[in-house]
């Protein structure tokens, strides 16, 4: 028996209906389409098909969009970003060969596929082109120059990087939650990490916000939390690895080398002058403040040792050179001090081996704060220490917690005994696994409470 056990992205598209008034003009509502090489004719049936489900589940639910829709070899997602757009994802659904009186067949495996999981992926893919490109809406008003074949442009120019980075298969419940990862600090030294940006939001006027994270948790943000979400996804699962990949794999700069500036620190710029001799360097712009009025700015990220400073530009300035200088002089130093005294704070609160930890997550949704002892990294990467059996039922049981008030509980073991209890208590969720034979629902209720106690310390109530 062989396995096909890869969940694939079959098909990806982003239309608008109100683009094709006519009979004959359908070919105009296509705003953006993967594979690229798909044939116009099944591009038309696929998007005609998705406006027809949209439009006929309408009909039984009045003002709430349409989700999902299970076939047998795929999960088609759907997604209204802004009014009028629709945003699709059609993912394939894994399959196993098995013999039965001497005849081959294939059998889908539909439960390998989330489709909760699969909507947080098509949101964040949103989320993320919105960061970079702007709004939909924002693109299109423009002055001078937009115009929806500039939209189509962008779409283009963006989805055609990003998809190839998706890795459907070990997406899992920490996409739907897409929490921060908080660094927690003794007050005195979060003090000094709090007066340090303050200081660089005084002496740069061209700065507007900031945020300090130190080893892929975040230690201080000026942005809304929403904000910062995609700012930190997009930190650690790309610029962040990208960056030390390419430094310790043929890099031009050596891995905690001296400034390309100077020699008496370790900083230097992620997104920015790659030295003093390529002022050219890469620094994206950002749209954020959706919320209230969405403002563009230049997204300036800085590195020493383990510390990442984000520094969010005034979009209208002049970034030149001595501008550069005078930030890496400023920060670099300081910096490096800095991280020395928080290194010093981790140290105090060393972890045993991820084996060893009782394994769970919490996520709160009134400050987006997260935690998990079942992923060994933030990078949404493949090192799990769960069976996938789990990862999905931990999924399920966040599920139907939305049906829940205020709080709850619900436990389910597995085939494989194991364990699983997801808490819910004011907007807070906990989630706990545990993996002992034998065990009565007594004993579970009773490690669970302990987990609870020596873990958060007070932060989730029963």
């Amino acid at each position: 028996m062989t396995a096909k056990s890869d969940v694939t992205l079959e098909h990806f598209y982003i239309f608008n209906g109100t683009y094709a008034k006519k009979e004959g003009e359908e070919e105009n509502k296509i705003l953006y389409y993967y594979p690229t090489k798909t044939d116009i004719d099944t591009k038309i049936r696929n998007i005609g098909l998705s406006e027809a489900i949209i439009k006929f589940t309408e009909s039984f639910n009045p003002g709430q969009p349409c989700d999902y829709c299970h076939t047998h070899k795929t999960r088609q997602v759907y997604y209204q970003p802004e009014p009028n757009f629709w945003m699709v994802m059609v993912v394939g659904i894994p399959y196993v060969w098995k013999v039965k009186d001497g005849n081959k067949y294939m059998e889908y495996q539909n439960d390998k596929v989330s489709s909760t999981v699969c909507q947080a992926v098509l949101k964040q893919a949103y989320a993320m082109f919105r960061l970079f490109m702007g709004s939909f809406s924002t693109i299109l008003s423009e002055p001078d120059c937009g115009s929806i074949t500039l939209l189509k442009y962008k779409l283009d120019h963006f989805y055609s990087w990003y998809l190839l980075s998706l890795n459907l298969n070990n997406s899992n419940i920490v996409d739907i939650f897409q929490g921060l990862l908080f660094l927690p600090l003794d007050k005195t030294t979060l003090l000094r990490v709090q007066c340090f940006m303050n200081l660089i939001e005084a002496m740069f006027s061209q700065v507007k916000y900031t945020a300090f994270v130190y080893n892929d948790q975040l230690v201080w943000s000026g942005l809304e939390p929403e904000d910062m979400q995609v700012v930190y996804h997009y930190l650690v699962t790309r610029l962040l690895p990208a960056h030390l990949e390419k430094e310790l794999y043929g890099g031009s700069v050596p891995r905690q080398s001296p400034s390309p500036f100077t020699s008496s620190h370790y900083g230097k710029f992620v997104t920015g002058p790659a030295s003093i001799h390529e002022p050219s360097g890469t620094v994206p712009k950002v749209f954020i403040n959706y919320n209230t009025k969405p403002v563009s700015l230049y997204l300036i990220v800085y590195r020493s040792l383990s510390a990442t400073i984000c520094l969010f530009v005034d979009g209208k300035s002049s970034l030149v050179m001595d501008f550069f200088k005078s930030l890496d002089t400023f920060l670099g130093p300081q910096l490096t001090t800095l991280v020395s005294a928080v290194a010093e704070q981790c140290s105090k609160h060393t972890s045993p081996a991820a084996e060893l930890y009782p394994k769970y997550v919490y996520f709160n949704k009134l400050n987006l704060a997260y935690k998990s002892t079942i992923h060994s990294d933030n990078r949404r990467c493949s090192n799990v220490l769960v069976t996938s059996e789990v990862l999905r039922v931990m999924t399920d049981i966040n599920n139907d917690m939305d049906r829940l008030q205020n709080a709850g509980e619900i436990v389910i073991k597995t085939m494989s005994d194991f364990w699983v209890v997801g808490k819910l208590s004011n907007l807070r969720k906990f989630f706990v696994v545990i993996q002992v034979k034998s065990s009565t629902l007594i004993e579970v209720e009773d490690e669970v409470k302990r987990i609870c106690d020596e873990e958060l310390k007070g932060i989730f109530f029963q």
